[in-house]
C-alpha cells in the first residue's frame, strides 16, 4: 500500500498554556517523534505547522494564515501529498502503534469507502486517526471551500460527515490516547514506567535515538544473556558482554548475515561462554581430578 502521511502539529494547546506540544517528551522522545515513528515506511510525510527538530526527514507546510483549523490545515497538507492514501495523524499520540496504522490503511485500501478511521474503546471516532482515499478526501475539501468560501473555522465533523468511512478498532487500548493537557500528558509519561511495559517502550525509544529503527531485538533472549554473565563472572560483565554481542551483530550483519540472526547467533555463544565460565567455579568432578 502506497500512502503518504500528514500529520497536523499546528494547534494552539491552549488547555498546555500554549506551550509547543508537539515538541513535549514522553519517554525520552517528543511527541511529534513518536507519532512519526509509527508510520516509518509512508511514500511522503507532511507535518503541517512551524517547524521543529524531527528524528526522520519531513516535508514542513503551513495552513494561510495559520491557526485557521483542522481542516485548513488538512488542506494544506494534502496539496503536498501525491499518494492515494492519505494517512491523517494528530502529533500527540504517545502510544500510536505500526500496527493500528497498517490496520487503518489496509480498510482503506480495500473500499469501496472512502477511507476508515478509528474508534477508540469508548466508542468514540477519531478522524484524527484515520486513513483516507485521496481523491474523494480532495473532492470534499473543494466543496466546503466552495460552500462556505473559506476553510478556516470549519470543525472537522463538517469533513467527515460527507464522507463514507469505515471504522476500525486499534490493537493497542491506548492508540489514540491524547496529550490536551497536563493531566494527560503526566499520565503518559507514568504509563511508559509501568513495570509490565518500560522495557518495551526503553528499547523502542533507543533504537529510534540510535536509528536502528529495523532491528529485531529479542529482550528475553538479551536479558538471559545478562543473567548468565553477571552471575556466572561478574555483575559487571553483563552490560559490557551484551555491548560486545551487539558489535560482533554488526560486524556479521556487515558481512551479509540476517541481523536478527547475526545477534541470536552472537548472543549464544557469548552465553555459552559464560556457561562454561561459571562451571569453571564449581569444585570440580572426581575425574577431572584423577581421583576416586
Amino acid at each position: 500500500m502506497s500512502y503518504d502521511a500528514i500529520v497536523l502539529a499546528g494547534g494552539a494547546a491552549r488547555r498546555l498554556g500554549g506551550a509547543d506540544k508537539p515538541t513535549l517528551h514522553v519517554g525520552g522522545r517528543t511527541l511529534l517523534d513518536r507519532v512519526l515513528a509509527a508510520c516509518p515506511d509512508a511514500a511522503g510525510t507532511v507535518v503541517v505547522g512551524a517547524r521543529r527538530a524531527t528524528a526522520r526527514p519531513v516535508t514542513w507546510t503551513r495552513e494561510d494564515p495559520p491557526g485557521g483549523g483542522p481542516v485548513a490545515a488538512l488542506d494544506a497538507g494534502v496539496r503536498r501529498t501525491t499518494a492515494p492514501l492519505v494517512l491523517v495523524l494528530s502529533a500527540d499520540l504517545p502510544f500510536l502503534d505500526r500496527n493500528t496504522v497498517r490496520t487503518l490503511l489496509a480498510s482503506a485500501a480495500a473500499g469501496p469507502r472512502d477511507g476508515a478511521l478509528l474508534r477508540d474503546a469508548d466508542g468514540r471516532d477519531q478522524p484524527l486517526v484515520a486513513a483516507y482515499r485521496a481523491e474523494p478526501l480532495r473532492r470534499e475539501i473543494a466543496l466546503l471551500a466552495t460552500e462556505h468560501g473559506t476553510l478556516h473555522g470549519l470543525p472537522l465533523r463538517a469533513l467527515t460527515a460527507e464522507l463514507d468511512l469505515a471504522t476500525v478498532g486499534a490493537s493497542a487500548p491506548l492508540a489514540s490516547f491524547d496529550c490536551d493537557t497536563w493531566e494527560d500528558l503526566a499520565a503518559a509519561r507514568a504509563r511508559i514506567r509501568e513495570h509490565g511495559s518500560v522495557l518495551e517502550h526503553w528499547i523502542t525509544a533507543a533504537k529510534n535515538e540510535l536509528g536502528i529503527d529495523d532491528l529485531p531485538v529479542d529482550v528475553a533472549t538479551l536479558l538471559d544473556l545478562a543473567r548468565d554473565a553477571a552471575h556466572g563472572v561478574a555483575r559487571p560483565a553483563a552490560p559490557l558482554t551484551t555491548f560486545l554481542v551487539g558489535y560482533a551483530a554488526a560486524r556479521a550483519e556487515a558481512a551479509g548475515a540476517d541481523p536478527a540472526q547475526a545477534v541470536a547467533e552472537a548472543s549464544r555463544k557469548a552465553a555459552d561462554l559464560a556457561l562454561r565460565w561459571a562451571a569453571e567455579a564449581q569444585p570440580p568432578h572426581p575425574e577431572e581430578t584423577g581421583s576416586g
